[in-house]
């Protein structure tokens, strides 16, 4: 099993990686497929007009989610790496003025938002919470094309098709071919035993099958300075978060003080607590903001594996690049662990998937970076996701805010925490890494709809909305 770094960790825009990211790369796909010979096309036919209808998760929160602005986009050729936030509301303005979608490279197609654009809450798709369609058809409304997508989590967008060959190759070996293709936390560790080597170094000699040394640390590097991007104006920014909710953003006011602090040397026995808290809020109130950030493995908790880099950074004398570098490799080891294993998304085993497989890859990383052996990182990252089992995804109003930015600050405090108390031991423990992410991915087949990002059920329910 080989899941590549840079599908774990993506650069997109907020608010979420399944309900934007994820709709605008379908729609992409879907573009994509219009031009291509994969269809058969009918003589003298050509697509005229497109609709598109978002189901399960989708339809519930999608509006929250952006995830009809995430379509619009996608159809008009934006991409979640490459647009420009500043922009978007110019091109979805576009579109509802015209009623068309000019994509680069296409003729100009149909495409009325307010009825082409359907929010399908009654009918869900059957092979994951996130599921699209996207239908095409010619000028006499005829119908030319359909696909179904499904967004299974940190913005991969696959189609029934591929969503059913996954899983028939879940327990096989396919694609690259690497020398450490470990799909389960223990195989890792055997791995690691029988080659001296750290965890770090294994899935960077499986990257490098495919890409240069070079290549693979500007990659590395790239990650990490668009997260260190997205705290700093996090940081830097001020006022109401967009959505209804008026809830405003707290990480500048935080930070100041904490500045403050630091600058008197005041003794604050929640110091690393603070630091780690606003670094985390800073990224996840960018975030709900609809700003650029690194899937980590997901946009809702995007904030915790920056925060606990920074905190690396701001309180290890000895943290230099290259730790940072092993620190994401070890991270996306361990997310692809669980990704193989059970899920990352919300829609589909709740928030356990979403930020304790974020404070998981976190604790890893952070306890590679501290000395850790392959078995005491092991331990950190099981000790940070049991204590996220069963956490539920009850966004307020379908909008990754509440208790979604606060919750990625508690994600970062419990990875060190993790990371801590496994380093002070010698990697020997009772529930091994590999049982505890079975025991989410049944936790979140056994957990009720309402709690899984279709804000039915849980705080969405019983909170005012203001």
């Amino acid at each position: 099993m080989f899941l590549s770094f840079f599908d774990v960790f993506k650069i997109g825009i907020g608010p979420s990686s399944s309900h934007t990211m994820g709709p605008m790369s379908a729609a992409n796909r879907f573009l994509d497929l219009i031009l291509s010979d994969e269809w058969p096309r009918p003589s003298n036919a050509a697509v005229a007009a497109i609709q598109v209808s978002l189901h399960g998760s989708l339809a519930h929160t999608g509006i929250g989610h952006g995830s009809g602005r995430a379509v619009i986009l996608g159809l008009m050729g934006e991409r979640p790496d490459l647009v420009d936030p500043d922009k978007m509301d110019e091109v979805i303005e576009e579109v509802e003025r015209t009623g068309r979608i000019t994509p680069p490279g296409h003729p100009s197609y149909a495409f009325q938002p307010k009825a082409d654009l359907v929010f399908d809450k009654k009918m869900a798709l059957p092979g994951h919470a996130n599921g699209m369609s996207f239908s095409a058809f010619d000028r006499d409304g005829r119908l030319l094309l359909k696909r179904i997508y499904y967004s299974i989590g940190g913005g991969f967008v696959v189609t029934d098709t591929e969503l059913g060959a996954m899983r028939a190759q879940k327990n096989k070996t396919a694609g690259v071919k690497v020398p450490y293709p470990f799909a389960t936390a223990q195989q890792m560790l055997d791995m690691a035993a029988r080659s001296g080597m750290s965890i770090a170094q294994m899935k960077r000699a499986n990257e490098e099958c495919s890409m240069s040394r070079q290549e693979l640390d500007n990659g590395l590097d790239r990650i990490w300075a668009a997260m260190n991007s997205c705290i700093d104006r996090g940081l830097s920014q001020d006022g109401i978060m967009p959505g209804g909710l008026k809830v405003r953003r707290r990480a500048r006011a935080i930070h100041d003080k904490l500045q403050e602090e630091w600058r008197s040397n005041k003794v604050n026995p929640l110091l690393a607590n603070d630091w780690l808290s606003v670094y985390a809020m800073a990224v996840n109130e960018e975030n709900a903001a609809g700003g650029r950030v690194v899937t980590s493995p997901t946009n809702g908790a995007a904030g915790v594996v920056p925060a606990t880099i920074r905190y690396y950074l701001h309180f290890h004398e000895d943290a230099d690049q290259d730790g940072i570098r092993d620190y994401l490799l070890t991270a996306a080891a361990v997310g692809g662990i669980i990704k193989h294993n059970a899920s990352i998304s919300g829609a589909e085993v709740g928030c356990q998937g979403e930020v304790g497989s974020a404070s998981a890859m976190a604790a890893a990383g952070l306890a590679a970076v501290m000395g850790g052996t392959p078995e005491q990182i092991e331990n950190a990252a099981e000790i940070a996701l049991e204590h996220h089992l069963g956490m539920t995804c009850d966004p307020v109003a379908g909008l990754v805010q509440v208790p979604c930015i606060e919750r990625n600050a508690l994600g970062a405090v419990k990875a060190v925490t993790a990371a801590s108390l496994a380093l002070k031991g010698d990697g020997k423990h009772f529930v091994p890494l590999d049982a505890c992410i079975e025991t989410m991915r049944q936790t979140g087949v056994d957990m009720n709809e309402k709690y899984k990002e279709t804000s039915t059920g849980g705080l969405a329910v019983n909170v005012v909305e203001c």
